[in-house]
């Protein structure tokens, strides 16, 4: 049988070492898994399926330093999570019977008891070897590690339905949800936990869940997948009817060859290599200081992320060898094939503040009408009205000379005209209130840039983001904090207003959304220093942030939170609606947004030229692949309207009033979708002829002064226009 595609050349920086163990670990495991029945009798593996997966080889060359032990017990779990993926796959995606894999799937979760409660009686060799393998692991963990472990593990075993889900409808995914959720049901965060015990170093729980970490396990975990889904490709789309792959959903949404498919893999697969290279390079070294960890946690911190690395290089190793995968005329690796060192030089070479000129729209899907607020016009007086009593329309505090914005330009603008249509619903204070959060968090993504960005002043960035915890208590009001900045005055006024209507479990969520949209715009900051365009999967999922998206979602949660339990928001469907309604909207204003960061800004943060480097085409072509993205997305939450919405008010047992608020607040989303298209169709803020006018005479704004003894100088007065009057 031919290969459907050449193998592209790999992008494999650390070479493979291979642990002196691999004997031991051979016999061991091959016991073991007779013991559990996984073999003879199982009806899924014989001795000889077994030998020639070799899933020893792949402990082996995947923990190179762990003991003889640990290797052991680690190459343990490797069998039975494929002996799992074989199982589910022959019994349940084959005859696909979602209703037998969910009562399968949902004893899983007993055999993993976080406190110590007693299991049930084992029924099948997977609930065997999971009890068994659960008991031998966790006495040499934390708590916190048992609980970010057994979180893995359930994403891996019980997100397999939507595997099966998709095969049953003959549904290939999106590129971005199918990055996503492979990461859940490929296993590699799962992978990444068991790094830490074959190493013996466990990440320390003050950072595990940061930023860093977790985009150093997220890069390691769509490197195994996508490197896996190049080689797997032809057994699952040829042999098992597998539409979950990598390589088949770009051939798909790209309509292309698989060859062609294949190399953007694999391009992608080593853009995510890059962004782990990076990550651990630039963003490790202030996170051990700002969690003040002492030497021995920073060790554990490094070791585990050694770990990750010769998992990449053993993993691959593997893939060559293994009988499991189609590896025929495969080249070696080279640390920096031509293919990598071309998509690395892209992503630093853009030249700021290019003449691009206007645009050219492509076709923009959009299903949805919008409908619009009775209360507009007196909240656009308004709205207005609140900018100045901020100090949002006077000279800036930081910057020497004039303002960011005038008067004229907030009316054009026009925040609340895309809050009329987002919650046209509202009454006339609630508009207002929506307005003035638009234009709090627009004003506070074109301040942060010019007071630190221009001077790349992390440490004064750092200290901005984190006062504005200050400004908004979860009980009670602010206490002996005054606002320096119009940034933080209309956070204060905001948060008041916003916060008495609110319960604690909503408060707590919407400080979260305002809190990570603040502290994304210290990531923009980093990309600009570099002079680096964001590989694709980091800045869709930052742009998220950036964005706001969460902050005037929650805002659409709040009449919701004494009906909905936290638990179900948090849940797959809930939080893929959430996400494919952020993405469209993400996209939508980085085409309109196009002329204005990279021409006149000077920006790199933006959707279409992310495209653009990555797949080394022109403008145009990157915002046609937008738009499709945003139609991509659209489908994605029609389905999880239509299908994942029901299943999930099913599986829960949901009440009447949960499933009545759950498709409002779908409802509601789509209006927040059309009312910011519409928005970004009616502003000046991005029309060409209002860019030329803003930006043909730049305003005397000159950089504050930096470094030693000019401290003072960059403190705003208190008496300044900031405050009220």
């Amino acid at each position: 049988m031919s290969q459907p595609f050449r193998l592209p050349e790999f992008y494999v920086p650390h070479p493979a070492r291979l642990s002196p163990h691999l004997e031991y670990v051979r016999v061991h495991s091959k016991a073991w898994a007779r013991e559990m029945e996984m073999i003879e009798g199982s009806g899924i593996w014989d001795e000889q399926t077994y030998d020639s997966h070799d899933y020893p080889l792949l402990c082996a060359y995947t923990h190179p330093d762990a003991s003889a032990d640990r290797l052991a017990l680690v190459t343990d779990w490797y069998v039975w999570v494929f002996f799992f993926d074989d199982h589910f796959l022959d019994v349940y995606k084959r005859t696909q019977d979602r209703d037998g894999a969910k009562s399968y799937l949902d004893r899983l979760p007993a055999f993993m008891p976080i406190g110590g409660e007693s299991m049930p009686t084992p029924a099948n060799a997977v609930e065997r070897g999971l009890a068994d393998l659960w008991t031998r692991t966790v006495p040499a963990m934390s708590a916190a590690w048992r609980e970010r472990f057994a979180e893995a593990t359930l994403h891996l075993l019980q997100e397999s339905l939507w595997e099966l889900g998709n095969i049953s409808e003959k549904r290939i995914p999106n590129p971005v949800e199918y990055v996503e959720m492979r990461r859940k049901v490929g296993g590699a965060p799962w992978s990444a936990g068991l790094v830490e015990f074959a190493v013996a170093a466990e990440i320390p729980a003050a950072v595990a869940r940061t930023r860093p970490l977790r985009v150093l396990r997220d890069t390691f975990s769509d490197g195994v997948h996508l490197r896996n889904d190049i080689f797997s490709y032809q057994r699952e789309t040829e042999q098992e009817g597998e539409v979950n792959n990598g390589v088949l959903v770009v051939e798909h949404f790209l309509g292309c060859s698989p060859q062609e498919a294949a190399d953007t893999v694999n391009d992608l697969l080593t853009s995510r290599l890059h962004q782990f290279e990076n990550t651990a390079l630039t963003e490790l070294p202030g996170l051990f200081a700002e969690h003040h960890l002492d030497p021995a946690r920073q060790a554990d911190t490094l070791r585990y992320i050694q770990g990750l690395q010769d998992w990449q290089s053993g993993g691959h190793e593997w893939h060559l060898r293994s009988s499991r995968y189609m590896n025929k005329l495969a080249t070696a690796a080279l640390p920096v094939p031509p293919s990598a060192f071309a998509g690395l030089t892209r992503s630093f070479s853009h030249v700021p503040h290019q003449a691009v000129g206007h645009l050219p729209l492509p076709a923009i899907p959009m299903p949805y009408a919008t409908k619009q607020s009775p209360h507009l016009h007196a909240a656009r007086r308004n709205t207005i009205d609140w900018a100045a009593r901020m100090g949002m329309l006077g000279p800036t505090p930081g910057l020497f000379g004039s303002g960011l914005w005038t008067a004229p330009l907030v009316a054009g603008f026009d925040f609340a005209y895309c809050a009329a249509m987002v919650h046209w619903r509202a009454s006339g204070p609630e508009l207002d209130l929506s307005s003035q959060w638009l234009a709090w968090g627009t004003y506070g993504d074109d301040y942060f840039p010019h007071v630190f960005g221009r001077t790349r002043d992390f440490a004064g960035a750092k200290a901005f983001t984190q006062r504005m915890r200050l400004f908004m208590p979860l009980s009670g009001p602010a206490s002996g904090v005054i606002p320096a900045n119009p940034v933080e005055l209309g956070l204060a006024d905001l948060w008041a207003r916003t916060a008495i209507t609110m319960d604690d479990r909503a408060r707590h969520e919407f400080r979260d959304a305002v809190l990570g949209m603040v502290d994304s715009w210290r990531w923009e900051l980093l990309q600009q220093s570099q002079n680096r365009v964001a590989d694709p999967v980091d800045y869709l999922e930052m742009r998220r942030f950036t964005f706001g998206s969460q902050l005037t979602m929650s805002l659409c949660r709040i009449t919701r939170s004494d009906v909905v339990p936290a638990e179900v928001y948090q849940s797959r469907p809930l939080r893929a609606l959430d996400d494919s309604a952020a993405d469209y909207a993400c996209l939508t204003n980085d085409l309109f947004s196009y002329q204005k960061e990279i021409q006149y800004e000077g920006e790199l943060a933006n959707g279409v030229l992310v495209i653009q480097r990555f797949l080394n085409c022109d403008a145009l072509t990157a915002s046609a692949i937008t738009a499709d993205l945003m139609e991509a997305r659209l489908r994605q939450f029609e389905h999880l309207v239509a299908d994942d919405l029901p299943r999930l008010f099913a599986d829960q047992r949901l009440s009447t009033e949960v499933r009545t608020a759950l498709l409002s607040y779908a409802d509601e989303l789509r209006d927040w979708m059309a009312g910011i298209l519409r928005w970004h169709q009616g502003t000046t803020r991005y029309d060409e002829a209002s860019l030329r006018d803003r930006y043909a005479s730049p305003k005397p704004s000159v950089p504050m002064p930096t470094g030693l003894g000019t401290s003072a100088a960059r403190l705003p007065s208190l008496s300044s226009p900031a405050g009220p009057g």
